[in-house]
């Protein structure tokens, strides 16, 4: 996919325009806000951009060089094959930063990992993923805040809810989403035979109020006694909440904290992030067929990845690749890997839909 010189030129008038505009000083409030987002989503674009013009320009004043000097004439050819050689990488890579972005990149994340079929040793799954991206957010300078955890007796998660905050969270998480699937021996197994368990992942980008408006008269809230493992402290007020949404059916339950108020900051904040996914879902409904063809079709019942203990691998069954450093992964920073194989397989079949 090539981009036209007019193009190219659009780019840089449109990044000239928006760094004079930021360097004026007479921009204030929202204007400044918008004008810092526009140049931080166009500076990668005009970047590689400016790398092609001159490519371009220097390629062609080359094949325009008529020197009756041999040396001169040899080495003017060497540079432009080098050219030749490095401009279609360098043009792949300005259609990939020109590539439509989900709105949705740059925000938090709300991370929800739930144990599926397995019992004890799909909780204790769920426990080992959400511990992995823990360490994975740590490496990327992220911040993670738990905001529900629903224990299971043997130090497993039946269902865990965490925020994930920092630069390009949802960008990097979003291909997460599905089930992922464990064989190995459970701890709880004395005859050394191999189970199969499953937790699900769900990735959902955190809105603000503005996207989200939720009225007061459209809630059911309840309060009640915090109990079972499930609580980090469970105790003798009611501070548990339970949150439905009348018009969608969405029921969000926050028992953590030990204040009423935190817990229903904390349920409204899930909330609202899955009223989010839903409008998103909705939107994106006529382009279903589409991303189905992608990496991340967000389907949380497409099986995605298989952690297989034995062997000591990771699977990604999306883009068929096997990796053999599962305690790499499972540590945080091998994940690295994998995030990036997804994000790249993306942006080549969305690169080939365009070329279509």
């Amino acid at each position: 996919m090539s981009v036209s010189d007019e193009r190219l030129a659009q780019i840089a008038h449109r990044f000239a325009e928006l760094e004079a505009r930021l360097a004026s000083g007479t921009l204030e409030g929202e204007a400044f806000v918008a004008a810092s987002r526009d140049y931080a989503e166009l500076e990668p674009v005009a970047r590689v951009s400016a790398e092609v013009v001159s490519m371009r320009e220097e390629l062609a004043s080359l094949q325009k060089l008529d020197d009756p000097d041999p040396e001169m004439r040899a080495l003017a050819d060497e540079e432009i094959a080098r050219i030749k050689s490095e401009l279609p990488e360098a043009e792949r890579k300005l259609a990939i930063a020109m590539l439509p972005r989900d709105a949705a990149d740059s925000r938090p994340a709300m991370l929800e990992i739930r144990a599926g079929t397995g019992g004890d040793e799909a909780a204790l799954f769920a426990a080992d993923l959400y511990r992995m991206y823990e360490r994975f957010a740590a490496e990327q300078g992220w911040k993670v805040e738990m905001i529900s955890a629903n224990a299971s007796d043997i130090g497993g998660f039946k269902e865990v809810v965490a925020n994930v905050s920092g630069t390009g969270v949802f960008a990097k998480l979003k291909f997460e989403s599905g089930v992922h699937r464990v064989q190995r021996v459970p701890v709880t197994e004395s005859g050394g035979r191999i189970h199969t368990s499953a937790a699900t992942v769900a990735v959902l980008p955190e809105p603000s109020e503005v996207d989200v408006q939720i009225e007061d008269k459209d809630l059911k809230i309840d309060i009640y006694r915090a109990s079972g493992a499930g609580g980090q402290h469970v105790n003798t007020t009611d501070s548990a909440v339970r949150i439905t949404h009348l018009p969608s059916g969405l029921v969000v339950i926050c028992q953590d904290e030990r204040s009423q108020h935190k817990n229903k900051a904390k349920a409204m904040q899930v909330l609202r992030a899955r009223l989010y996914e839903k409008m998103r879902d909705e939107a994106q409904g006529a382009e279903a067929e589409a991303r189905k063809a992608m990496v991340g079709s967000g389907d949380r019942s497409e099986r995605i990845r298989t952690y297989n203990f034995p062997q000591g691998r990771v699977t990604d069954h999306r883009i068929n690749l096997t990796l053999h450093r599962l305690p790499e992964i499972l540590e945080g920073p091998g994940l690295g890997e994998l995030v990036d194989a997804l994000i790249a397989e993306d942006e080549a079949k969305r690169l080939a839909a365009m070329d279509a």
